[in-house]
């Protein structure tokens, strides 16, 4: 007999049965897989209406337990927003968990700043996703009701769909925000146990136990000097928030720049340099908030040679979908009308290693 922990029905998420997506995934072939880490494996399925998904079956004894499991349900049946992944459906029999998601053909963000990557994003690819993932967390955070902390954003978590539309994904470890106590006084930050990604977690945060919204802004602010610098948050022992900052302040921005994406226009890749180290300074108060965020980068993306003639709204519609055209460009790309003169290290240089098992962020006490 099955066994069903969820009794409710969710609106618009479908209570899918294991059959079912055995048979979406050729019972789960090798064939079928396309990702997995310490939750399990994830597979390519196709369900029974056609609908192309993505099933995140989640192993015994993973590191995203029930608790998670049933957290990314509750949370992402009520969040709809272009920038989030869509949950489609979920499992849940006996000893079987799965999580259905809308798939996402072009992978996650992670794999495309890699050296093995077959073709690299550009600039103005880049400059897209950080936007497209600045306001899927926006809207997290002051759009959602209650607003909600990520606690889990990382290059990985941030999915591209067949157009590398950036869908912000897994809120497994996601927390609600702090309601208004009898006073009508929200508390700034939620006191809980430090989890998340060891190169993304906020510095204070992993001091103090208190999960803010800045604590989200320094891990996109990782992301944003991933995409900057094609680099790993650690890798080979260093991490990449004090290599970025030791290269700023000795006036050497340019020798971790990924020069994959080809040329840039100066004043534009020097101001999303500037927004990625402030939002990765320790100090909470000294980093902007999502909007800030959101608002400097649309208007990098303003500044932006073959963006600006795009309305924002429509950006992900209208801008060219190929991740590595950066062709001829005319002699505007840059403030005083020339190109960036860019000497650093070549693409072997920078890629990083897997995360090595158990390593924490090294801080230095205040």
């Amino acid at each position: 007999m099955v066994t069903k922990k969820i009794q409710m029905k969710i609106d618009g998420v479908k209570d899918l049965t294991f059959e079912e997506l055995s048979n979406s995934t050729s019972n789960f072939s090798d064939s079928a897989l396309i990702g997995q880490g310490g939750y399990g494996k994830v597979y390519r399925g196709i369900l029974a209406d056609g609908t192309g998904a993505a099933v995140k079956r989640t192993q015994q004894g993973s590191l995203q337990g029930s608790e998670e499991f049933f957290t990314e349900i509750e949370l992402l049946s009520r969040l709809h927003h272009r920038n989030l992944v869509s949950l489609v459906g979920y499992c849940d029999e006996d000893n079987e968990q799965m999580l259905v998601y809308e798939y996402m053909p072009n992978g996650n963000l992670r794999d495309h700043l890699s050296a093995q990557a077959k073709e690299a994003l550009s600039f103005p690819m880049r400059l897209r996703i950080a936007l497209g993932s600045s306001r899927g967390i926006l809207y997290l955070h002051t759009e959602a009701d209650p607003p909600i902390y990520h606690r889990d954003i990382k290059s990985s978590n941030i999915l591209l769909d067949s157009k590398f539309v950036a869908k912000v994904a897994d809120f497994g470890l996601s927390r609600l925000a702090p309601l208004p106590a009898m006073e009508g006084v929200a508390p700034g930050h939620v006191s809980t146990v430090v989890k998340g990604t060891p190169g993304y977690l906020d510095p204070e945060y992993f001091l103090t136990h208190n999960l803010t919204d800045k604590s989200d802004v320094y891990s996109l602010g990782v992301v944003f000097l991933e995409l900057l610098t094609g680099m790993q948050p650690i890798s080979h022992g260093k991490n990449l928030v004090r290599e970025v900052v030791a290269a700023n302040q000795s006036g050497m921005i340019l020798s971790v720049v990924d020069t994959r994406m080809g040329p840039c226009p100066g004043e534009c890749l020097e101001r999303f340099a500037a927004l990625g180290l402030r939002c990765c300074r320790d100090e909470t108060d000294a980093r902007p908030s999502m909007a800030e965020v959101v608002r400097e980068l649309e208007t990098i993306w303003q500044m932006t040679p073959e963006t600006d003639s795009v309305p924002l709204e429509l950006e992900s519609e209208s801008v060219s979908m190929d991740p590595s055209r950066t062709g001829t460009q005319p002699s505007s790309w840059s403030a005083g009308g020339s190109m960036m003169a860019y000497q650093y290290m070549s693409s072997s240089d920078v890629s990083g290693s897997n995360l090595p098992s158990g390593l924490v962020p090294s801080t230095n006490p205040r």
